[in-house]
């Protein structure tokens, strides 16, 4: 199964969203669908085998929608929550409505209220002038009618359906009544001015009201992703190459993966790359939420979309377009945005069947006003309220805009979340499980201790450093510098293999070498016994101490050191103060476990476990009834990553782990877990104040507009007023999820940089 992202034009209401899953689902191939009415797309898993996406546009666009494959993330990318080209549309036709409604007011309350009017202004002039008006309002309003019509006759009935229905009953009953009366009495006599309620000035008003509404809502849909298109708008539309000797200033789009750039002081970073030459200090707060300056000299790492601050200096490029990490980051966002949190099903199934069951409530309270006795204006001004007031809208954009409004957040601070559900999941986490190397320690060990069994230290190293130039493992890369820095040349190797959890072998000479942990060599019946009490006090300081064998005898041990980093022990101080258990997890001896455990402040280990066990661990945690955060940084983590309910990938770590996690930490910094955790408890808390305000709004209002209440206190509710107050409730619901763009990141290890200490 893949994933692909859609746009989708044409979403007016849960309800479209709704039919659009609805529909989708039930084709053979496609596995899941979510719609985000508020980014006006959608994410579809499906098999390629047994459909396609053209067939999958096709059947969208038979629903009535326009659909297209989403464009790669990057420049020009943008997340579609009200496009300028959709914004200036609409603003158009409130422009429009605006002019036109504005006179039909004054005409029709001046007329009512004796305000000053021109004489010929009166009787059938009077009427017609008011038709002629409004008629152009509900042309350029006429999507309303086109949509909504064409989705009730499909029996599948939307926002923009009891929009046409109201408005449109409204309009035609004022044509009818305009010519109805020149029929009876050969025109409208002035007497009647006063009398006669035409309703087309409330047909104009309700369409411009609603129509002012839609622009705000899309002027509000576009703050909520403002971190989010930030991103996007990072990427310079230029570049500075050299080619052939000479320099040249071209589109990025033109950049080519081996191209050398020349960046100024002030530029933003067109590509990935390596500094090639000079040295800078850049600006990384954009992508990594990180305030201070990040140093960089020649061979140093630097990514497109961020600030060079000062400095001069060329790069060669090494990824760019979609391959960018700044491209991925959107990807990554756009993706999760498209995901729907459990707690939203609640509004999908609420969305399914509410639009046919306001047509149901408003025709049963025309029919019962008729069957009181009340005149026709009297129940037409009751159904009419109901079908305007009534509008989904709230309900579809109660979860998605704090979802989007929270992920944006949580992107421009270096927390990238790939999922609605990861973000929900995240608020009720009892226990975190932490990894040990890379994750809680730099996972950059230097070599301690070198303790050869024959006294030569080279021919360890000589060994060690061959079989160890093979891994990717931290502690191997540490061998293989200390050997480069004391001039050793390694053996040559080959039938190289790696033993998970327990270490390496290979053949050098001829003879079988193993290095790796105690249970290795002890599983391979190679002595140790001289060196137990060695390991037991390298141990005891934090040292990881690894044996080297060579034809089943022991050759000696190195130890390495790794470091704790500074912001842990806050970051494990900070979830325990939450209430939540921190365990750490390594495949580490327990003496070196302990060690590093005591200096985080971490309140229990697990030492000497295998990438297996690691998910055995994850299991028995959530077999207990624990919801667990699992972070790690390394590929023997992924396993338990998957396993978790939350699988947290630290940035600095392997691209396999990042890609099995849930969540990536860029700035790999722990106290981030915490702002997550603190991030799920807002969103989740906004998402419920915005069904609160969208269920308690229809529950009120309904009854009031469908007269319920007229009997005992004459309360109606005028068509006008509805369109406003309908407007204002999905307003109310943005406006709620723009709260969490308030939401203060707790920065802890700034005090740590400050001192020039690492992070």
């Amino acid at each position: 199964m893949k994933k692909y992202l859609f746009d989708i034009k044409g979403l007016n209401c849960s309800a479209c969203s709704s039919k659009v899953e609805k529909g989708l689902s039930g084709l053979n191939g496609i596995s899941a669908v979510n719609v985000n009415l508020l980014t006006s797309s959608m994410s579809v898993s499906f098999n390629e085998e047994l459909i396609t996406g053209s067939k999958i546009i096709d059947t969208v666009k038979k629903m009535g929608y326009d659909a297209s494959l989403k464009t790669a993330a990057g420049k020009g990318a943008a997340i579609n929550t009200g496009s300028i080209s959709e914004l200036e549309a609409v603003k158009k036709r409130l422009n429009t409505s605006i002019a036109f409604t504005i006179p039909i007011s004054y005409i029709s309350m001046g007329t009512m209220n004796g305000w000053p009017l021109p004489e010929s202004l009166s009787g059938a002039v009077n009427a017609l002038t008011l038709l002629l008006l409004t008629l152009p309002v509900v042309y350029v309003n006429r999507s309303y009618f086109t949509g909504g019509l064409k989705n009730l006759f499909k029996l599948s009935p939307n926002m923009d359906s009891l929009i046409a229905i109201g408005s449109g009953s409204a309009f035609l009953y004022g044509i009818y009544t305009v010519y109805s009366l020149w029929y009876r009495h050969g025109n409208i006599h002035p007497e009647h001015n006063g009398s006669i309620n035409l309703y087309l000035e409330s047909t104009a008003m309700i369409l411009t009201l609603i129509t002012l509404g839609k622009f705000l809502e899309l002027l509000a849909k576009g703050r909520t992703s403002k971190a989010i298109t930030g991103l996007i708008n990072l990427v310079p539309q230029t570049a500075t190459v050299i080619r052939g000797g000479k320099e040249y200033k071209i589109s990025v789009e033109e950049l080519v993966t081996g191209d050398t750039l020349i960046v100024k002081t002030g530029d933003s970073i067109p590509a990935d790359g390596v500094l090639t030459d000079g040295y800078s200090s850049v600006d990384e707060s954009a992508i990594t939420g990180e305030s201070v300056p990040v140093e960089k000299i020649k061979g140093d790492k630097v990514t497109g979309g961020t600030i060079n601050l000062s400095g001069f200096f060329k790069m060669e490029v090494k990824a760019t377009g979609s391959d960018t990490a700044l491209a991925k980051i959107i990807r990554i966002v756009e993706e999760a945005t498209s995901t729907k949190a459990p707690i939203a099903k609640l509004a999908d199934k609420v969305s399914a069947v509410f639009v046919p069951t306001v047509l149901a409530i408003a025709i049963i309270t025309a029919v019962t006003w008729t069957l009181l006795g009340y005149n026709w204006e009297f129940t037409m001004t009751a159904a009419i309220s109901v079908l305007i007031i009534s509008c989904p809208c709230a309900l579809g954009l109660a979860t998605p805009t704090a979802i989007m409004a929270g992920m944006g957040k949580a992107a421009a601070n270096g927390i990238l979340i790939k999922s609605a559900q990861a973000l929900e999941t995240l608020q009720s986490a009892d226990v975190v499980v932490l990894d040990k190397t890379g994750t809680v320690t730099y996972g950059n060990p230097a070599v301690t201790d070198i303790i050869a069994d024959t006294g030569d230290r080279d021919e360890l190293l000589q060994y060690a450093s061959a079989i160890e130039k093979m891994s990717g493992h931290p502690f191997a890369d540490a061998i293989v510098k200390y050997a480069v820095k004391t001039n050793t040349t390694p053996k040559k190797i080959t039938g190289y293999r790696e033993i998970p959890g327990q270490g390496l072998t290979g053949i050098i000479d001829g003879e079988t070498v193993w290095a790796g942990n105690i249970i290795l060599m002890k599983e391979k019946g190679i002595a140790t016994t001289a060196y137990e009490t060695i390991e037991k006090s390298l141990s005891s300081e934090g040292k990881t101490v690894l044996y080297f064998s060579r034809n089943q005898k022991l050759l000696g041990v190195i130890a390495l050191s790794d470091t704790v980093k500074p912001t842990s022990k806050e970051a494990v101080a900070g979830l325990t103060g939450m209430g939540l258990e921190v365990i750490m997890l390594t495949g580490d001896n327990k003496r070196t476990a302990e060690a590093i455990r005591g200096q985080a402040g971490i309140s229990k280990s697990i030492a000497g476990v295998t990438p297996e066990e690691k998910l055995q661990q994850i299991k028995r945690l959530r077999l207990g009834g624990k919801k667990v955060i699992m972070v790690g940084d390394g590929i023997n983590d992924a396993p338990a990553l998957v396993e978790a309910d939350v699988g947290i990938a630290i940035g600095a770590g392997t691209d396999i782990a990042i890609e099995t996690a849930d969540i990536v930490l860029i700035k790999s910094d722990l106290n981030d877990i915490a702002d997550s955790i603190r991030l799920s408890k807002s969103v989740m808390r906004n998402i419920k104040q915005n069904l609160f305000l969208a269920f308690i709004y229809n529950v009120i209002c309904i009854p009031v507009a469908a007269g319920a209440f007229y009997s005992f206190t004459g309360w109606m509710l005028n068509p006008m007023i509805a369109a406003g107050a309908m407007s204002l409730s999905s307003l109310s619901v943005i406006a709620n999820a723009l709260r969490l763009n308030l939401f203060q990141v707790k920065q802890l290890s700034h005090k740590n940089r400050e001192f020039g200490l690492p992070a």
